[in-house]
């Protein structure tokens, strides 16, 4: 056995001879060297120094430097190291040579040969095995993790194809399903993207939705074919236990030659963002036109620009138009005009502060008023860049501030970020909205079998209590957007212009001669029509196992009082103003327009013009004014969507409508 202790340089080289029989690498680094700051200048022309940088092609001082551990802790250490894929055992001594700081390293290749047996070998590999995916692989779904991108992918040369596939809706899906359903939708995405691509190509979880694909040395067109053939298949999968549950993703794909990888990946994040905006597609650089124009120019999100500067339309045209359709306003009113045109189809809001007319403040402030600032962001573009000014902006809404002059990679940064977020949330709305529809969906066709009943034998089309519908979804909305007065949600809005289907459900016990009388009815006829209020309430009301309902309280606010009139004139309680509640007030304005719009067995129908002027008269009792300023402002709306004459189209036009609210 070898003894060490303080030796000369030629015992040292005696002593390194010998251990060559041994070691497959054995050498000398001076103390002092391997302390020195800036090692990696030093080693310039030095090819000896440092085995690190030489033999195991590392460009870097090894963070667990275990020569520099035995150096300051002046002990023997080991550890093991690899190089491709070999496996040497490192042994480092301290000692001291000449009364000068060394260590000697000793490097020996390991294989199963040099190991105590085959178990032991497969032991160590085992172990190593598990160490690698402990520290690289993603726990729950076997995907690599974000720290394997860093370390291993992100500073890679090979050709390669990158993408970026987000799952749409993930949050949703965990608030709805819990997190055991997220999680067997995360396992699903994956082992679905597992059996459609190679042994080689390398998959990251890269966030918590988010996933990173690398496909090495792959052509453009199978990258695109590869990309499109995930989405599909992912988007056909069925998720056990969830049957209703409908998968898609938003892929967005670059190809990788020659920079950073980074750089690439940003292009294929980028695609992936306008991706998510249809969702469940695939977008790749080199088709970009391709796809926008197979999403149709239409689909795009609309932007609207506010600016009395045509110079300054111009320049966020030039700046956002290639992805984002423009609409422009050269002053507030008529900023206004495009939003009561356009509604939520307008993604986002670009808008000046001083201009003639309305300024950019106005503008917000009717945003606020009409609620439309709850649906539609506006980022503020001006060079009015005071405290003051941004803290106004703020106050009254505005998501974003930008001062002119202004940076356009900045500009189109915010706008995408701003885009993005509102996005989602729409996205989550709908798809609770769609659970809502469907939850109620049984609700709707019971009370339209209760109420074609009713309209059945009082000689009335079906089109009666659709055309309500629609008239009863109309007016709220207006009314939500022009007051405070009245919260009530979208979830709300829909159960009372479902329930408007029952207003007349009472008219089940009244005399069908009554009912159907072609002419004026006598004293004693129109008091026993009166009646069907009580009728159809007292129907509802012995429904004792449904009365915790929120839709069977609209419904009894509707039978009962939707013959009250806001001046205390009406029926059957006499309620005046506010004591009439809103779901019957709605419902007992869009009654009468479309009793007064359509033909009955005692009069021809009035055309629209007639009825809105005999409303507004007071020819047919007193209405809440607020519900008639919102029957004139949405007048044109109410003669396009009620100007509906087959039962089924009607039907249509509200699946259509639920689906897209709110």
């Amino acid at each position: 056995m070898i003894e060490w202790k303080q030796m000369t340089m030629q015992e040292a080289e005696n002593k390194m001879e010998v251990l060559r029989e041994i070691f497959d690498v054995v050498r000398l680094l001076k103390g002092s060297d391997l302390q020195a700051a800036g090692m990696e200048r030093k080693l310039a022309g030095r090819e000896n120094l440092c085995q690190c940088y030489a033999f195991w092609n590392k460009d870097k001082r090894c963070e667990n430097c275990i020569s520099l551990k035995a150096l300051e802790e002046k002990k023997q250490t080991s550890k093991i190291e690899f190089l491709d894929s070999d496996m040497y055992q490192v042994f480092v001594r301290y000692l001291e040579i000449d009364d000068e700081p060394y260590v000697m390293e000793m490097l020996k290749k390991l294989d199963e040969n040099t190991l105590t047996d085959e178990e032991g070998y497969e032991k160590l590999t085992e172990k190593l095995t598990v160490y690698s995916e402990k520290l690289y692989k993603d726990v729950l779904t076997g995907a690599y993790n974000r720290r394997y991108f860093e370390e291993k992918v992100k500073n890679m040369s090979l050709n390669a194809g990158v993408a970026v596939i987000d799952l749409d809706d993930f949050k949703l899906f965990n608030d709805t399903y819990g997190h055991d359903g997220g999680d067997l939708v995360l396992t699903t995405v994956v082992n679905v993207i597992r059996h459609y691509i190679r042994r080689t190509d390398i998959l990251v979880r890269y966030g918590g939705d988010e996933f990173l694909l690398i496909l090495p040395g792959i052509e453009k067109g199978v990258f695109s074919q590869k990309l499109r053939m995930i989405q599909e298949k992912i988007h056909a999968t069925h998720i056990p236990g969830f049957n209703r549950l409908k998968l898609s993703v938003s892929i967005g794909g670059a190809m990788f030659t020659h920079g950073r990888l980074e750089e690439a990946l940003t292009k294929a994040d980028r695609l992936m963002y306008m991706a998510k905006g249809h969702k469940n597609i695939v977008v790749t650089r080199w088709e970009q036109k391709q796809n926008t124009d197979k999403m149709e120019k239409r689909n795009l999100p609309q932007l609207l620009v506010v600016d009395d500067s045509e110079m300054n339309r111009e320049i966020l045209k030039e700046i956002l138009g290639k992805e984002y359709r423009i609409l422009e306003a050269c002053d507030g009113e008529e900023a206004l005009k495009m939003l009561e045109q356009y509604g939520t189809e307008i993604s986002l809001v670009l808008l000046d502060i001083i201009m003639p007319k309305m300024d950019g403040f106005e503008v917000l402030a009717y945003m606020n008023r009409d609620k439309w600032i709850e649906d539609i962001p506006v980022i503020m573009i001006s060079s009015e860049g005071s405290e003051s000014y941004i803290r106004r902006a703020y106050e009254l809404g505005a998501s974003d501030y930008i001062s002119r002059p202004f940076d356009a990679k900045v500009v189109y940064q915010r706008v995408i970020n701003m885009i993005k977020l509102y996005a989602k949330q729409r996205r989550l709305i709908h798809l609770v909205t769609d659970q809502i529809y469907e939850k109620e969906k049984n609700n709707r066709m019971m009370t339209g079998i209760l109420s074609q009943i009713v309209e059945f034998r009082n000689g009335e089309s079906r089109l009666h209590v659709l055309h309500i519908n629609i008239l009863t979804q109309l007016l709220l909305e207006k009314l939500m957007r022009k007051s405070e007065n009245y919260d009530l949600s979208w979830s709300q809005q829909h159960m009372i212009a479902t329930a408007s289907a029952l207003h007349d459900i009472g008219k089940i016990g009244i005399d069908e001669k009554i009912l159907n009388k072609p002419g004026k009815l006598t004293k004693e006829e129109f008091e026993a029509m009166k009646q069907h209020t009580i009728i159809g309430a007292r129907m509802l009301d012995r429904l004792e196992m449904y009365h915790d309902e929120e839709m069977m309280k609209y419904a009894y606010e509707i039978c009962r009082w939707h013959h009250e009139r806001y001046d205390g004139k009406g029926y059957p309680d006499g309620l005046k103003g506010e004591e009439i509640p809103i779901s019957a007030q709605v419902v007992s304005l869009a009654d009468v327009y479309d009793a007064l719009v359509s033909d009955r067995v005692y009069k021809k129908a009035y055309s629209h013009e007639k009825a809105i002027e005999m409303i507004l008269n007071g020819e047919c009792g007193m209405f809440n004014p607020l519900l008639l300023e919102c029957l004139v402002e949405i007048q044109d709306k109410v003669r396009k969507e009620l100007d509906i004459k087959d039962v089924n189209e009607c039907l249509e036009y509200l699946e259509e409508k639920q689906i897209k609210s709110p």
